[in-house]
């Protein structure tokens, strides 16, 4: 790549189990590319089986970025990511290579096309201002900022108070601020293709199913069994399966009970992240 030529990046998003990890693989050894995680759970070390990481095997055969190389009991932040990922890609353009991201977490995607809001950080009285306010928050918010109120539901109160927040702190509307993320997102300028996976919701409840029986069978349990100490709150407890498992294991179901929880949770998932990604699709193919 010289440095007339357009910067490219691949992007490929879908559902749980819907062979993401699989495409990204076979594009990244066709075409010279470097594999960008962008699955929130990923990231984390603990968490190779039940966050269903590439296998050290595949991670051999193509350059692999941004998985397991944050600790369980550590925070971490889209904009961590989107950080990091700039990072990544930038490395990418200058060895020649091909960014492919891949993942299912539509957030991560959504800041990298769009960037995030450089807001200053809200003093904790106007916060708490707005966010225990209990009055009509979206009336409040047409009076201060009418064109960020005309783009919001009267209903969503936690939107609302960060709006009002942010106006009544910086004087700025966030329509502003969320303008200047957009001129600062790292897809900017770049030739991006966008591939989701689209397969049958069924389809995708037996794969799921089928693999978390095989993530038990290749070491889940003991996985578990080494998260199990940590505050159930952190992100990373938030892994499908992993709550389950933690509950076998203090002896409050069976495990036949904690791996039917489990599969009924990742079809909860699927149907989350197929509505999600409903309203996201144009431009991808």
């Amino acid at each position: 790549m010289t440095a007339m030529t357009q910067k490219r990046a691949l992007l490929i998003a879908g559902p749980t189990a819907s062979g993401k990890s699989a495409l990204s693989l076979a594009k990244a050894m066709a075409l010279n590319g470097v594999i960008i995680n962008a699955d929130a759970l990923q990231v984390y070390a603990p968490l190779r089986i039940l966050s269903a990481r590439p296998t050290p095997e595949d991670e051999a055969r193509a350059p692999h970025r941004l998985y397991g190389h944050v600790g369980a009991e550590q925070p971490y932040s889209v904009a961590s990511w989107l950080a990091e990922t700039r990072s990544a890609m930038d490395t990418a353009w200058k060895q020649g290579r091909l960014p492919i991201v891949t993942g299912g977490t539509g957030l991560y995607f959504r800041a990298l096309e769009l960037g995030l809001a450089p807001v200053p950080e809200i003093p904790e009285e106007v916060r708490m201002k707005w966010r225990s306010f209990a009055g009509d928050l979206h009336a409040e918010l047409g009076a201060r900022d009418p064109a960020m109120a005309a783009r919001l539901l009267a209903s969503d109160r936690q939107r609302l108070a960060r709006a009002l927040e942010v106006v009544d702190a910086t004087g700025r509307s966030l329509l502003d601020w969320q303008k200047d993320g957009q001129d600062l997102a790292p897809l900017r300028g770049v030739a991006v293709e966008r591939i989701f996976i689209d397969v049958p919701r069924d389809a995708l409840y037996a794969r799921a199913e089928a693999r978390f029986d095989a993530m038990l069978d290749a070491g889940a349990l003991e996985e578990t069994s080494g998260l199990a100490h940590l505050d159930p709150m952190l992100p990373a407890m938030k892994a499908i399966g992993l709550p389950e498992l933690i509950a076998h294991l203090r002896g409050e179901i069976t495990l036949a009970e904690a791996a039917t929880s489990a599969k009924t949770a990742t079809r909860n998932f699927i149907k989350r992240q197929i509505t999600w990604w409903r309203g996201q699709l144009p431009g991808w193919r």
